[in-house]
């Protein structure tokens, strides 16, 4: 319940911008594409973050996490464009279902750039295996469907996953330009630091890792129980 009403919230926010689009006559596809670009950016923010800025500077990672929320917007509207418009067609459908693909990849690729860059190589495993889970979670409803079975079971799925990444990339910015970059919180039984801002992005990471493929696996269960179902019809 509370997601629909989060989605009709948005809606009623991005509408009168969709609106304008419909009266200009823009192509989904090209808000589709626009959205690539802007994650594609995002990666490349995070590559010059691990290139050029100290391990302590997050700020590359805050700005980052903004295109990443902003791209996630564009994902929003070339769909809402496409139904108010009319312009629903199915190859607009596959063309946004692979260029999704393709942001989250290129996502995920300056993400773990970024970690590994800086000696993060234990949370980069997790935005690897954010990435694995990112994509079954995409593969399981498709190839279900694809069968005959509806397979939207599961709560990480695409505006989760961009919202908790983004919005967390930002938030570990900003403690981190609040209360200094070198900000470090040790335990005295421990000789590496519990806390540092970086945390912020990284855990929310990890939750992304566990959630999509908990979600995978739930979507390959339920697609199960139903092909089970279908086969009992086919032989009653």
């Amino acid at each position: 319940m509370w997601k629909i009403k989060g989605q009709e919230l948005v809606y009623s926010l991005i509408n009168p911008l969709v609106e304008w689009m419909i009266r200009r006559n823009i192509s989904p596809n090209a808000i589709t594409t626009i959205g690539l670009v802007i994650n594609l950016v995002a990666a490349i923010v995070f590559i010059i973050g691990a290139e050029f800025a100290v391990r302590t500077d997050l700020s590359y990672v805050a700005i980052g996490g903004g295109l990443i929320l902003f791209g996630g917007l564009f994902d929003m509207i070339d769909g809402r464009l496409a139904r108010l418009g009319g312009t629903s067609s199915k190859f607009g459908a596959f063309y946004d279902s692979v260029l999704d693909r393709y942001s989250e990849l290129i996502m995920f690729f300056g993400i773990n750039y970024y970690l590994i860059s800086h000696d993060y190589f234990f949370s980069s495993m997790f935005a690897f295996l954010a990435l694995i889970g990112s994509l079954m979670v995409s593969y399981t409803r498709a190839r279900a469907e694809a069968l005959g079975v509806n397979c939207s079971v599961g709560f990480m799925q695409r505006p989760e996953r961009v919202i908790i990444i983004g919005f967390s990339a930002v938030l570990s910015g900003l403690i981190a330009s609040l209360f200094g970059n070198d900000l470090r919180i040790y335990s005295e039984f421990l000789s590496y630091p519990v806390f540092e801002p970086v945390f912020v992005f990284i855990l929310p990471l990890a939750f992304v890792a566990i959630m999509a493929n908990a979600t995978a696996i739930r979507r390959l269960v339920h697609s199960w129980k139903e092909f089970k179902k279908l086969e009992k019809k086919e032989y009653a």
